[in-house]
């Protein structure tokens, strides 16, 4: 198995003259079906195109966009699996050190709002070429998008970067269908029939739905909203219909139907590629890429989720119908996996979006689509749900049986509440005794029932059951295993109060997070479009935002609050809220007293008629308060979000205003 050519030495040596396609990624060359580039360039290989790799390419010129020559028909351009902003920037907009995809990890080698400059350079080496954009980045970027960098709505990224069309969701499909369109010379009136696909149009299309306009968006919250839940509801491949919204006054974005998921024998196909699963070596001397020391030897089993956690752009990007790989396919991977010089015996993850899906939620999806005004989960599981893990136990049995195989884990997320919903407890009882190592990592995200409700989540009540089932498995099978809760700050709809419920459920559980995820507001997502506008989106009430730093900084400490530099920030917040009961050294306080300059301890009287008493108050107090918070940090998980972003950061090339 070869890697595909990198250099035109690489490409001479197959015989070509030209390649078809140069396929620009803003991340190291790494040939494994975990990351995107990897699958779609062997698909494109498969189906008799000849595919050139141009991974983090030099950008502050156009040279290195020259490297194969002028392809015979275009180029493809992906951020990578990671929107490069996100990349870069934490939730607190603080420049990342490292990036696991690249090089030795080494972080800068690629361009803020990478696609957009991508595009532009390209623009320079070969005006007029045909360009192809996609990955998590165009794709959660193809409407007019709030940015949280730029802190504005930006157009489309399909603007900003100038390219011909635009490929959303999983493309596997999509790529091959654009690329015959390429091929057979771009004929405008088969745009139409693209699945998965955005284009400029002159004119909306007939019976197209309307979305607000770039204009509308960008001025009005409450157009925003609405026209967020236009393209949300519509991002099904069975049931969606043809959206466009106006982006300037001349142009309209126009965007397909999505494409239908692959089918379990489609999946199967395409991870039957001949990958050669390695970074290539030319990195070898730069210490690898990191990325792929953490997929190596897992297995990517299912696509699609339909829990659609609010702050989530699976919904957006892959869509709520499950689709899996067949148990022959996963096993003869994993077979595959024990034949490895560096294979220890372990298998590191079976999963995907949620590892316990395997399947559509329901017999309609496939025919009906996925309910447009209904989630699968929550507030309460459907009655429709399909509730079984009786495939999924039988895949693991047959797995970790295999010969040399050790331990099999799953280290995806495990959607607990379907747990729950299952009455046999088959599932959890061989998770907890052969694919747990140790400790269980899980997603409440929040206990109070005011941010639950704006994430999506379902009640503190399901967790709270599921916790107790896991012990009580754990302690008949003699086993000592714990849970570790993911949970988010600052999330809209939540207040100090809010936070301050969550650290007195920390304290009771004796749990206190070694990180804490702060909300990020990525594009695509309906938890984002409530942190722009303030309004719930779905029924457009108002919605608590906390946007300072401080508060932000405020509400992070509250669930770290043991740790000593958080306590004077959570002191202050407790005050806010007249919460001094939580301050002292009974076994129900938070925090202690600050010490007087002699160093004793100081008596933290309650306050008397002052105190704020309701949420918003508390919160508006605390974000206009003395920022007593200089200097603090904190440890910021980092949870990938696939996205795109148009233009470039200030003062860097290729921006396209």
């Amino acid at each position: 198995m070869d890697f595909l050519p990198v250099s035109m030495a690489d490409m001479k040596q197959r015989g070509w003259d030209a390649p078809d396609f140069v396929y620009v990624v803003g991340e190291a060359y790494v040939d494994h079906p975990s990351f995107g580039h990897a699958i779609i360039s062997r698909v494109l290989e498969h189906a008799g195109y000849r595919i050139a790799m141009l991974c983090l390419p030099e950008y502050h010129s156009a040279e290195d966009f020259r490297r194969f020559g002028k392809p015979r028909l275009g180029f493809l351009v992906s951020s990578g699996v990671i929107d490069s902003m996100v990349n870069h920037y934490t939730a607190a907009k603080k420049r990342r050190n490292e990036d696991a995809y690249a090089p030795g990890g080494k972080a800068g080698m690629r361009p803020d709002r990478a696609v957009t400059v991508y595009c532009n350079r390209i623009h320079e080496a070969y005006p007029g070429m045909p360009i192809l954009i996609g990955g998590v980045e165009a794709s959660l970027r193809r409407f007019s998008h709030y940015d949280y960098w730029d802190d504005k709505v930006r157009r489309s990224v399909l603007v900003d970067s100038a390219a011909t069309l635009l490929m959303y969701g999983m493309g596997e499909k999509t790529i091959i269908d654009c690329c015959d369109w390429v091929r057979r010379g771009m004929p405008a009136h088969e745009l139409m029939k693209l699945s998965g696909i955005c284009y400029m149009a002159k004119q909306p299309p007939k019976d197209a739905i309307m979305v607000p306009s770039h204009d509308e968006v960008a001025k009005d919250p409450k157009a925003y909203a609405k026209a967020f839940m236009l393209e949300y509801g519509e991002q099904d491949p069975v049931r969606g219909g043809v959206l466009c919204q106006m982006q300037d006054s001349q142009r309209y974005l126009v965007q397909n139907p999505p494409a239908m998921p692959l089918s379990t024998e489609e999946l199967d196909s395409v991870y039957d590629l001949p990958f050669t699963r390695r970074a290539h070596p030319s990195y070898d001397k730069l210490g690898g890429v990191p990325a792929l020391k953490e997929v190596r030897f897992s297995l990517s089993a299912v696509r699609g989720c339909y829990g659609a956690c609010n702050f989530c752009a699976l919904t957006f990007h892959q869509g709520r119908i499950v689709t899996a790989r067949s148990e022959k396919s996963l096993l003869k991977e994993a077979r595959l996996l024990t034949t490895f010089p560096d294979f220890k015996g372990y298998i590191h993850d079976v999963g995907g979006p949620t590892a316990n899906f395997r399947a559509p939620a329901c017999e309609k999806q496939l025919k009906s689509g996925a309910c447009k005004n209904r989630q699968c989960l929550y507030p309460t599981p459907c009655k429709n749900l399909k509730v079984s893990h009786k495939e999924l136990c039988q895949l693991l049995e047959k797995m970790r049986t295999l010969p040399k195989v050790k331990k099999v884990f799953i280290r995806s997320g495990i959607r607990f509440d379907y747990v729950m919903a299952d009455k046999d407890t088959t599932f959890l009882r061989q998770l907890c005794q052969h694919h747990v190592s140790g400790q269980l990592k899980v997603a409440p995200e929040h206990i109070s029932p005011n941010v639950l409700a704006k994430m999506g989540k379902p009640n503190r009540e399901v967790y709270d059951r599921f916790v107790q089932r896991y012990e009580q498995i754990n302690k008949n099978l003699g086993l000592k295993q714990y849970l570790v809760p993911y949970l988010m700050s600052s999330h809209p709809g939540s207040t100090l109060n809010d936070a301050i419920q969550l650290a007195e459920y920390l304290r009771d559980i004796g749990h206190q997070p070694e990180q804490v995820q702060d909300f990020y507001p990525t594009p695509g997502t309906l938890s984002t479009c409530m942190y722009h506008t303030g309004l719930d989106p779905r029924d457009m009430t108002p919605v608590y935002v906390p946007k300072t730093a401080h508060e932000k900084a405020m509400q992070r400490a509250l669930l770290q609050y043991k740790n000593p530099r958080n306590h004077d920030l959570v002191r202050e917040a407790l005050r806010l809220c007249s919460r001094e009961d939580l301050i002292g050294f009974g076994p129900h306080a938070l925090v202690p007293p600050e010490r007087s300059a002699e160093g004793n301890r100081s008596y933290t009287p309650r306050r008397q008629g002052t105190g704020m008493h309701s949420d918003r108050d508390a919160n508006r107090n605390a974000a206009g308060g003395r920022n007593r918070s200089a200097g603090y940090t904190s440890k910021t998980s980092r949870r990938s979000s696939e996205q795109h972003s148009s233009g470039s950061r200030k003062g860097a090339p290729g921006s396209r205003k």
